[in-house]
Formats: C-alpha cells, structure tokens, sequence
C-alpha cells in the first residue's frame, strides 16, 4: 500500500521575493488540493480564530492564502469553528464572531464569510455515525460543517495541557463538535480536588462555565459537583497548586481516541485536505486568554490529505527540534528533579498524553502514520 504524502516547506523567504501566503499557495498546490472537485461547491475551512487576549493564533493572511486557492478552484469557501463548552469570548455565535473579527477574520481580510458550526447557542448539530467506532457511535457535529460539500482544516500545531498537541485530528475532531459533543469527549476528565493543596484562592472557579466547581465557605476550599462537571479540564490548567487532579488516571487517553473518532466522522464520505503551520508553538491551546513563550522554534508548512499522517510529520519534526530557551518546556528541564521522558510535549506538560490519539486514530482508519514527506 502506498504510504500517504506529507507536504512540506519551511518559513525562509528570499529578499524582494514572494511572501509566506504565497509560499502556502504554492505548497498546497503542490500537495495536490486542486485534485478535489470544488466546483460550484460549497468548502468548509476549519480554524481556530484565537481567544480575546490571546495572540499566538495563525494570522488571517494564512487564511485568505487558502481562501484565494479555494476561489481559483471554483470552490465556495466559508471560515469556520464551533462554539466552546467554557468561560471566553467564543461560548456562542454572536461572541465568537466579535472576539474573530477583533482577531482580525473579517470577510474583508479574509475574503470569504465566517459562519459559526453549530449555531446560536452550540446546539444546531447533526448526529454522524462513527464507523468503527468504540466510544461513540454518533458525533455530534455542527450543522454547518457536515452541510458543506468539501472539508479543509487549517490547524495551528502547537502544545497542549490535556492532549499534548492540538494538531490536524484536535482541530477536526475537538473543534468541529458541538457543545454537547465536546462534553461527550471532555466528560471522562472530571477532576478531584486534594483539599490540603487547595489555597482557597478561586482561581479555578474562573475558568469553570457549567457550575462544576463550588467553594465551601465554611472550608474556605474548592470541591467539584459531579452532577454538573463536563470534564473540560480548564480547572486544572488554573491551579498554581496542583491541588485539582483527574478523577479517572486514563482520562487523556478517553479523551483522545473520541476526538479521533470525532474527526473520523467529520471527514469521512467527502473530500477532504489538511494543512498544519507549525510556529509560535506555544505550550498551551489558543482557547486561553493568553499565550507563553514558544516552547520550539518556527518549523514550517506542512499539507497532506491524510490529517493521521500530518499530525504524525509534525510531531516527528517537533520531538527533533531544540527547547526554546526561557519557554517553559526549556525552564522544567533545568529542574534539580526533572524527569525526562524524551518527548518535548510530555516534558513540556507532564500530564498530557499525545500517542493514544494517533494509534486510535490509525486503528478506525482515520490514516496511516506510516508517511513520505516531500520537501
């Protein structure tokens, strides 16, 4: 069997030359993306269009490169995301496009309309069968996302505090779901809170949108209610103490063989096309309100239409760069007790977990990690 194709190109521009859009034109080209029949169809382009405070999310220009290709191939290209399940500026449609267009996604910059995926509210879904699947049977998608008639994903690569990286599959599977389908796949990580490492400060309970969290005034301590947690794991990104744990040790895994089982149902029976920028690789998702220091040097673009084989080159090409000084994967390896588990993500957030994402996703026939890359 032929393995698939993993573009590739780096960041470098030659002087009074072409431009990185440009360069991204090119590469996509190049990858085969005129190989779809776009014409007269309508193309969604999957992205993430950055939280409010937040400024490591791909820049519009790398959409409207893709947009312009759309376009040339007679496509009917729209920019596309779905609502989130916690505190922010994207929980539904009407804060999601202000916080986008602020971002600078605008149909003006970008050269097509921004349509949210599941609606007002996040509730305009359709139920899609997953194929092989072992823990969902149906993804709740957003309406807008299964209506088009071809499916591409622009994915900024970066780290990760639950999953490791957010890549190809996370931006698929993860962002296509409706709020409910992302509480299906969150719904396994609710946490515990170790009382005598609880400060009391409430910094967690910020981060909490669904009521999950309750401060015992009496206690002057945090406690979690199980009745109303969906899992999402903002909490423990916010604890300085590390008082907040999961509940279930294999949460993470959970979490990611249902998002590659998500992204299965999004792609599958279309034609589809992935691309990952993999720069200013910060440590943790662009749904915070901020960004840290890039943990790994600017890598390049990369495109494929397998999104298993994508997120498989560019981890490759991430685990094989040098830390960024002062980034804080760079400041836990110079820790007196840093254990070293070779994996720059791991290292970076050791209670991530990134494999069982990819060997679930190979194992339902998402793709192949088996790849040739072609620079």
């Amino acid at each position: 069997m032929q393995k698939p194709k993993v573009y590739f190109t780096d960041f470098r521009t030659k002087a009074y030359g072409d431009g990185l859009p440009s360069k991204l034109k090119k590469l996509i080209r190049r990858a085969g993306i005129a190989n779809m029949d776009m014409d007269g169809k309508f193309v969604a382009i999957k992205m993430h269009f950055g939280e409010l405070g937040n400024i490591s999310y791909l820049r519009p220009n790398y959409a409207r490169a893709v947009v312009d290709v759309v376009k040339e191939l007679g496509g009917k290209p729209f920019l596309t995301d779905c609502n989130t399940m916690y505190p922010g500026s994207r929980k539904n449609a009407i804060e999601h496009l202000y916080c986008a267009w602020e971002n600078g996604f605008t149909p003006l910059t970008v050269g097509c309309p921004i349509l949210i995926g599941d609606g007002l509210k996040g509730t305009d879904e359709v139920e899609v069968p997953v194929e092989g699947g072992e823990y969902v049977t149906a993804a709740k998608i957003g309406r807008a996302v299964m209506d088009a008639d071809v499916f591409i994903s622009l994915n900024h690569f970066k780290g990760h505090e639950m999953t490791g990286f957010g890549g190809a599959i996370k931006n698929i599977g993860m962002g296509c779901g409706s709020r409910a389908g992302k509480t299906e796949q969150h719904i396994s990580g609710q946490p515990d809170i170790d009382a005598a490492l609880c400060r009391g400060c409430r910094r967690c309970l910020a981060q909490c949108a669904n009521n999950g969290l309750v401060f015992d005034e009496e206690m002057g301590k945090m406690t979690v209610d199980k009745a109303c947690c969906v899992g999402c794991g903002r909490c423990l990104g916010a604890c300085n103490y590390d008082a907040i744990h999961f509940e279930n040790y294999h949460a993470p895994q959970l979490l990611n063989r249902k998002m590659a089982e998500y992204a299965k149902a999004v792609v599958s029976g279309r034609p589809q096309f992935h691309i990952s920028l993999v720069l200013d690789v910060s440590p943790n998702c662009d749904c915070h309100a901020e960004n840290d220091v890039p943990i790994l040097p600017n890598i390049g673009m990369f495109a494929s239409a397998d999104p298993l084989a994508l997120d498989q080159a560019c981890v490759d090409a991430c685990l094989a760069a040098t830390p960024m000084p002062g980034s804080q994967l760079y400041d836990r390896m110079q820790q007196p007790d840093f254990c070293d588990h070779h994996d720059h993500f791991v290292n970076s957030t050791p209670e991530s977990e990134w494999k069982s994402c990819l060997e679930h996703a190979e194992k339902i026939g998402l793709g192949s990690r088996d790849y040739e890359l072609v620079k």
